[in-house]
């Protein structure tokens, strides 16, 4: 089943706008602006059952991948500790501080 990324209700007020901490020139604000990853659910879904476990959002894995080639990290593994510490990677993906990064076997 096709998950769609939802921003939960956070836990903590920790007053930080990832909005803010990714600068205004950063390259991610390029690539964003420039490319509507929302497109790839519309080709995917004919992949997804109805029932099921729920996915990761295709957009969210598309961007993962993105990541990998646009800063060269090794690994999907090496990207998913990477995440949880890069504010511009959460920022880029859609993520907060209090979101939970989904696991490389899951």
């Amino acid at each position: 089943m096709m998950g769609e990324q939802k921003s939960e209700p956070q836990l903590f007020n920790y007053a930080v706008n990832l909005e803010q901490r990714v600068r205004a020139n950063h390259p991610l604000r390029a690539v964003k602006a420039a490319i509507d990853f929302g497109i790839v659910r519309e080709e995917v879904a004919h992949c997804y059952g109805d029932n099921g476990n729920v996915s990761i959002d295709p957009v969210v894995i598309l961007k993962m991948m993105f990541l990998l080639f646009f800063d060269d990290v090794s690994s999907e593994r090496e990207l998913m500790k990477i995440i949880a510490e890069r504010l511009d990677y959460l920022w880029f993906l859609g993520y907060s501080l209090d979101d939970v990064i989904p696991h490389p076997s899951g």
